[in-house]
């Protein structure tokens, strides 16, 4: 039996829990859009596929909306891919492995992709349905938006008739959101020279950190492991000669680091002084944190003299100085919307190759030359301490239009259900939608969905209530669609 079978929305949960069975982390969506496609033909419905793996389904209107203007429904396809340690799940071959605990729905040790499968679930629902009143509705699935928004940089919206977007990757319930941030990903490359040495062998992991996901979570100022270990790093270099091996933390530039580990070299004289440092260092982390990252946890293994091949000094001395001076997390809140971030970064990936660390930043803002600022203090950081950077990705900002019309609708439909006014607000995070509106100025775009928590985070969990609450929403929007 399946896990969601008894579900209300039916149809949504049977549709999502099938998508949760594909294999669709980024770059990798070949399956889950021939999967779209099937579902389109078995249902005869007008569909195209492009080159990039994205998906447009056609439908038309219901009786009574067939000359209404279509409304375009859109999600992404792939998720952001995390496990726990311990986990032996296959992100390449395996499905997800589904439970629901306390009105919210898991996944078992990793994350759920209800970021973005419920969207793509709702529009299926949508789509399959022969009982609910709609305009013609065209449905746009785009994929890799978890990193670079590959998708929504290659679809040819021309494809599209429709004018009023309705974008389902908002994360709160009863907030409509009319815009977002845009961002950079910078890539810093450090070279590394590297030398023999003999000595005592450390590994350094901090682990067991919150997480989660590095702009719509960024104001709760988790943890991030890669920042922490400079700080350490730094702190004992002060204390002891150490020699750096390898520090390796994080797999995505958009998910706040809970995991990294440093391997260093230090006299044998010198071990009782790490294990002191890193001590601590945990007991002054736990005092920081007042009790808001619970699962932190310091291993500290020293190993017997060895011969190692190890970074020089200068190289070990520019990575410490890197890690520990660049700017990362919360920067400005905005100054005209409360208690919504302006601008952040987030050191995601710092990752050791044969001849130089490699680390991944996601800058967002939703004032551009904000952005660039930030851009450019990564540069200087990175010239400072002997490497070059680059910008691998840049998507615009969605500025908040005072004239749209479906925002009005969307109003006045949520307090038609429930009696008050949602909040419209702007999101620290990037959407598609200020994409599309580069390719397509006259789109009406807003955003909503149901309350998620803790999304590209292992913890990531989907609220069942709330679920069904926004469909009825949706449906009702689109029956006022006319």
């Amino acid at each position: 039996m399946a896990v969601l079978e008894n579900l209300e929305p039916q149809k949504v949960f049977r549709f999502f829990e099938e998508i949760c069975q594909i294999p669709r982390g980024t770059f990798d969506t070949k399956r889950i859009s021939d999967y779209c496609v099937a579902f389109a033909k078995e249902r005869g419905l007008s569909v195209i596929q492009d080159e990039a793996n994205n998906v447009i389904i056609k439908k038309p209107g219901t009786p009574g909306y067939e000359d209404s203007e279509p409304v375009i429904l859109q999600g992404h396809l792939d998720m952001v891919c995390e496990k726990t340690a311990d986990s032996d799940h296959d992100f390449k071959t395996d499905g997800l492995d589904l439970y629901i605990e306390n009105g919210y729905l898991r996944a078992k040790n990793t994350t759920l992709g209800s970021d973005n499968g419920i969207a793509v679930a709702m529009a299926m629902a949508v789509l399959d349905s022969k009982d609910i009143p709609h305009p013609p509705i065209e449905a746009l699935f785009t994929v890799d938006e978890e990193d670079g928004m590959g998708g929504a940089h290659a679809i040819d919206l021309t494809q599209l008739k429709g004018r009023k977007l309705i974008n389902i990757d908002s994360e709160e319930e009863g907030i409509l959101t009319t815009g977002c941030a845009g961002g950079i990903q910078y890539e810093s490359i450090l070279p590394v020279h590297k030398e023999k040495k003999n000595g005592s062998l450390v590994t350094f992991r901090l682990h067991g950190l919150l997480g989660g996901h590095s702009g719509a979570e960024i104001h709760k100022q988790r943890g991030n492991s890669n920042k922490m270990v400079g700080r350490f790093l730094y702190r004992l270099s002060k204390e002891v000669d150490l020699h750096l091996v390898s520090v390796n933390g994080g797999t995505k530039d958009n998910v706040i680091t809970l995991d990294t580990t440093a391997e260093f070299l230090v006299a044998k004289d010198a071990q009782s002084v790490v294990l002191a440092k890193a001590e601590e260092m945990e007991k002054i982390w736990n005092n920081e944190f007042m009790g808001e990252e619970p699962g932190l946890k310091v291993d500290t293994k020293v190993s017997e003299v060895t011969d190692c091949e190890v970074f020089d000094a200068a190289s070990t001395a520019n990575v410490i100085a890197y890690l520990e001076l660049c700017p990362n997390g919360l920067q400005e809140y905005s100054r005209k919307l409360e208690g919504v971030v302006e601008t952040s970064l987030n050191i995601g990936v710092v990752e050791t190759r044969e001849d130089c660390v490699r680390t991944l930043f996601q800058i967002r803002s939703s004032v551009e030359t904000r952005k660039h600022q930030l851009k450019e203090q990564l540069e200087v950081c990175t010239k400072l301490t002997g490497g070059e950077g680059r910008v691998t990705g840049e998507y615009p900002a969605w500025q908040y239009d005072p004239n749209s019309k479906l925002r009005q609708i969307m109003v006045d439909t949520y307090k038609e259900l429930y009696g008050n006014e949602p909040v419209v607000s702007a999101i620290h995070a990037g959407l598609e939608c200020g994409l599309f509106l580069g390719k397509r100025p006259d789109l009406d775009c807003v955003s909503f969905g149901p309350n998620l928590l803790d999304v590209h985070s292992v913890n990531e969990a989907l609220d069942l209530a709330s679920t069904k609450r926004s469909w009825e929403y949706l449906t009702t929007v689109l029956k006022n669609c006319k």
